[in-house]
């Protein structure tokens, strides 16, 4: 991440992303684009205008659902946070968007509505991490967050490298599990899985982020979305080429 960033909220990560230009079709699945979103109090146009709306304000009029959808990008999971039991800064809102490709992540990019609508992001985010990741392979999915439950997420560094083996938590049942690839956007932090389960009370979470061990630095939120197609946007994610 050594090269300058040009955006306010974070570093890009412009040593991953430089080996994604180039990928062949048959090279270059879905990817699922984890945001850990931050606000700013009172948006800050870089222009220097006076704003009066919040951070989060400013998000909501940049939300690119038309430039997504018109790329073939799916939003698989939309919510602010509740409680924050580790890890730091405080985040407020984690929306998850399963990208067809990286090809298909440039071309957003690259659109003139989308380019149109970024300065309100830049104004309303203190600071983000967005990390490109996939399902495991490994992984049994779960189910959606059922009614009444609150669903935890964690984002872990292992302490070499090495996935743990987590012992069951009485009250919380597992949704999916997510590799990262690595940071697009962020700071100097490198993570190695981010966790989805769903837990039935408060007791349970905190039993939850206490049973790891060999974790070296763990971020853990608690919402209850107000989108969650995160397992259905796994079990339909298309074949590369197909």
């Amino acid at each position: 991440m050594a090269e300058k960033s040009p955006i306010r909220y974070g570093t890009i990560n412009f040593d991953m992303i430089g080996g994604w230009f180039g990928l062949a079709p048959e090279d270059d699945p879905p990817f699922w684009a984890v945001n850990l979103m931050k606000y700013r109090e009172v948006a800050e146009y870089a222009d220097g205008r006076e704003a009066t709306v919040s951070g989060k304000d400013a998000d909501d009029a940049y939300s690119p659902l038309g430039p997504l959808a018109a790329i073939g990008a799916v939003v698989a999971l939309h919510g602010d946070v509740i409680d924050q039991p580790a890890g730091e800064p405080a985040w407020d809102r984690i929306a998850i968007v399963r990208y067809p490709s990286r090809a298909g992540f440039f071309a957003m990019q690259e659109r003139d509505d989308f380019k149109e609508a970024h300065h309100h992001k830049d104004a309303g985010m203190e600071a983000t991490i967005v990390i490109a990741s996939a399902p495991r392979p490994d992984a049994a999915l779960g189910t959606d967050l059922p009614a009444g439950g609150v669903m935890v997420m964690r984002v872990r560094r292992f302490a070499d490298g090495t996935r743990p083996d987590d012992a069951p938590v009485a009250g919380i049942t597992p949704i999916a599990r997510l590799d990262v690839e690595g940071v697009i956007v962020g700071d100097d932090r490198r993570w190695h899985e981010i966790a989805f389960d769903a837990a039935t009370d408060a007791d349970a979470v905190a039993a939850l982020c206490a049973s790891t061990t060999d974790v070296e630095e763990c971020i853990a939120v608690t919402m209850q979305p107000a989108i969650d197609r995160l397992v259905d946007s796994i079990e339909s994610a298309p074949t590369p080429g197909a």
